[in-house]
């Protein structure tokens, strides 16, 4: 008989190849950025979900890389000034940081946590025309070398190099390569190898993910740290429904340490893998839909005379036109998508007019609301933490997108700098769902046989973020009538506890379960969603004011009227960032306008937008818990502050591990003079998500949001000329014979 020790060695070798090589899209989280020193074809069968040769375009290659397509990327060139870095300009960023001392001195020791588009200032894109000269093009990236970050800017017209401070507090956002070796690392641990067994689970159905643990004090600081919690995969691609409940691995990202392991889960059973599963060949739904009544058919949006929008440049183009809109769309490896230099024509003059500079998700913070050693620390940062784009998937033809869509990639730096494609990870498409733009009819008693109708088309830019369990669909929906919405869709897997109890009589009064029962052993955990966009309105230009029109109820004379009271709108300029903090009120209603006080309609009402708020769930942790203090961002769900150039994420540039002192609370605090300024809005959705058996195992998506609407920026209904649709404009179709 062998030895333990050989044995356990063999174990240990035989789980480790089993994670490499068979089953390593369920055993890695998320594993969108790629962060291997090489992705070569030997080490695609690891990521063969999204990982081909056409993947990492070699900027010595003859031909260009290119999808189904043809849509080129290794010799993609830019043509606006907010067009994303090219792969050659990401591999010229890299050689000029490479050979920077010390870096210069091991270049394969640089771990690359950014690399992207440091953005022109807005009066050079301003100034810019199509076909005149392009700004300086400048990329910024974030790296570690010998356990220090950096952050530099690179000029790629002159190979200029500048150096940039780096935050006081907190770590980079995790690359793939933190992801993977903290995954792996627990399973070189004699010890956590024997409590698995222990548990009745085999190493090589494990499925581990790497949680970002917050900051709750000195304890955890001076070195990059990372909880790992596993689960079994025994019988389900949904591993998340079978987690081997209370096992924490504390690990030291950089030396790749088990520090500590905590095990308070024992009495736990796992949970059973029957009806966990949510892939189509495993569910017996009948394609009905649910509920076994009349199956769906399939629905498809024709446009027989094409699309009615374009893409300036075609595949590989960034800036938009549809309708009267023009928008540049760019994906971004920690915000997903950017809407920059969005544009509304005129109905009037024909002119452009500015609405949106730029529109991004800046931060997501999610806090688990079980306060036990297992779960305490799941306050996540999705986009500072583990970068909201990197996160993103490719989309689903017909089911995330519509046959109609048009499709946009993404090009990151992976651990090493080297550029890879998350290919189609943007859909764009005009969507018609029978809603209404304008009617009217006139009543019968007029005599005036008039019945008028506008179908609403609206133009969708749509990414879908999987986030580990969570999945994100963040759609930027433009309508014709100059209104912007933000929409949020949150659907994917819950993160669930283990639990001892099967039955909701078996809890005992005094046991708080944090959750709700969802199967057998199995307990969803009650959280929040916050998502924060950070929004530079420049409506008509950057100098702009913050108004909020409040609506207050005023009480009428006995003689003045029979009314005893009415409501009266009274208008508030903010003079200060702290004047524009905006806690949302029910019972003390009001409106929020960015104006131009210096551009006025004919009748001198100032030009604007107004945000209407949606989604509105608030945060109600106590202020000074350390995940609401690096969260103080949701602490208003409206923030206005003075453009700066370096104040993008609502977290800080540095979120992991931070301590909460770079974040949006504390620039606002700063109490800038916003009015008739260059002005930033932030406007956070919330969703407060108690579970519920329906989201068992895998959630129906909810969906929230909240529109950018003109007030008083047109001189009268935009899309009064819209034509109706007329019978002789679209296809004959006849619909299948019913049985």
């Amino acid at each position: 008989m062998e030895p333990p020790s050989s044995r356990l060695l063999l174990l240990l070798l035989a789980a480790l190849l089993l994670l490499l090589l068979t089953r390593s899209t369920i055993h890695l989280f998320s594993p969108a950025s790629a962060g291997n020193r090489r992705v070569d074809l030997l080490d695609c069968t690891r990521f063969s979900f999204w990982c081909s040769a056409k993947h990492r375009p070699s900027s010595s290659s003859t031909s260009p890389s290119s999808d189904s397509r043809g849509r080129g990327h290794s010799n993609a060139v830019p043509i606006h000034p907010l067009d994303p870095l090219t792969v050659r300009e990401m591999n010229l960023a890299r050689s000029l940081l490479l050979a920077q001392p010390p870096f210069s001195n091991a270049p394969s020791a640089v771990a690359f946590h950014s690399l992207s588009l440091a953005e022109p200032d807005k009066s050079a894109i301003e100034a810019w025309s199509n076909g005149g000269p392009f700004p300086s093009r400048r990329a910024a990236a974030v790296a570690r070398f010998e356990g220090k970050p950096y952050a530099f800017e690179f000029d790629l017209d002159s190979g200029a190099v500048t150096a940039l401070p780096v935050p006081a507090s907190g770590y980079p956002t995790m690359n793939i390569d933190d992801m993977i070796s903290s995954t792996v690392a627990p399973l070189g641990d004699a010890a956590f190898n024997r409590t698995v067994v222990a548990r009745g689970v085999q190493l090589a159905d494990l499925a581990c993910l790497p949680l970002s643990l917050g900051w709750y004090g000195s304890a955890e600081e001076g070195r990059r740290l990372v909880k790992v919690q596993c689960y079994t995969a025994e019988g389900t691609a949904n591993f998340y429904m079978r987690p081997i409940e209370g096992l924490t691995v504390l690990v030291d990202i950089d030396t790749k340490e088990v520090v500590e392991i905590s095990d308070r889960g024992r009495d736990i059973p796992i949970p059973k893998a029957e009806g966990t599963d949510y892939r189509y060949g495993s569910v017996d739904g009948g394609g009905s839909g649910g509920g076994g009544g009349l199956p769906l058919r399939p629905i498809s949006i024709e446009q027989p005379a094409g699309r009615g929008f374009e893409v300036e440049g075609g595949d590989g183009g960034h800036v938009v036109r549809w309708a009267g809109w023009e928008m540049h769309v760019r994906a971004d490896a920690r915000a997903g998508v950017v809407i920059s230099q969005a544009k509304v024509r005129d109905p009037e003059t024909g002119e452009w007019r500015g609405v949106l500079h730029r529109g991004f998700v800046s931060e997501l913070f999610v806090p688990y609301m079980d306060p036990t050693e297992a779960w305490y620390f799941k306050t996540y940062m999705d986009a500072g933490e583990y970068g909201f784009g990197l996160q993103a998937m490719s989309l689903v033809p017909l089911n995330d997108c519509p046959r109609n869509a048009y499709y946009m990639d993404g090009v990151f730096a992976a651990a090493d700098g080297r550029p890879f494609v998350r290919e189609n990870m943007v859909c764009i498409y005009e969507s018609y769902a029978g809603d209404i733009a304008w009617r009217h009819s006139e009543s019968p008693i007029t005599g005036l046989p008039i019945r008028e109708a506008r179908p609403k088309v609206t133009l969708v830019i749509r990414m879908a973020a999987s986030v580990a369990n969570y999945d994100y669909i963040i759609d930027w929906i433009f309508q014709t009538d100059g209104l912007i919405r933000a929409q949020v869709g949150l659907s994917g897997i819950l993160m669930v506890r283990g639990t001892q109890y099967s039955h909701l009589n078996q809890f005992p009064a005094d046991d708080d379960s944090y959750g709700t029962i969802l199967s057998e052993n199995v307990v969803g955990v009650i959280h929040d969603h916050f998502i924060t966009f950070h929004l530079d309105l420049d409506i008509d230009g950057t100098n702009n004011s913050f108004v909020r029109v409040d609506l207050e109820r005023q009480d009428t004379g006995r003689k003045e009227s029979p009314r005893t009271s009415y409501l009266k709108a009274t208008r508030r300029v903010a003079r200060t960032e702290k004047e524009a903090q905006i806690k949302l009120s029910l019972y003390q209603p009001a409106e929020f306008h960015v104006i131009n006080p210096s551009r006025t309609t004919r009748v001198g009402n100032p030009v604007g937008y107004k945000v209407v708020p949606a989604g509105t769930a608030a945060s109600l942790l106590d202020p000074d818990d350390p995940p609401q203090r690096r969260g103080a961002f949701t602490n208003n769900q409206i923030w206005v502050t003075q453009f700066n150039k370096t104040e993008e994420w609502a977290g800080g540039l540095f979120v992991y591990q931070s301590k909460g002192d770079d974040t949006l609370a504390e620039w606002s605090e700063r109490d800038r003079p916003i009015e008739n300024r260059d002005i930033v809005l932030w406007y956070t959705m919330g969703f407060h998500h108690i579970p519920c058996q329906e989201d068992f195992p895998v959630m129906p998506t909810v969906s929230a949001s909240f529109d950018l609407k003109p007030v008083n920026f047109f001189e009268r209904n935009p899309i009064l000329s819209a034509p109706p649709h007329f019978a002789k404009d679209l296809p004959v179709c006849t619909a299948a014979e019913q049985e």
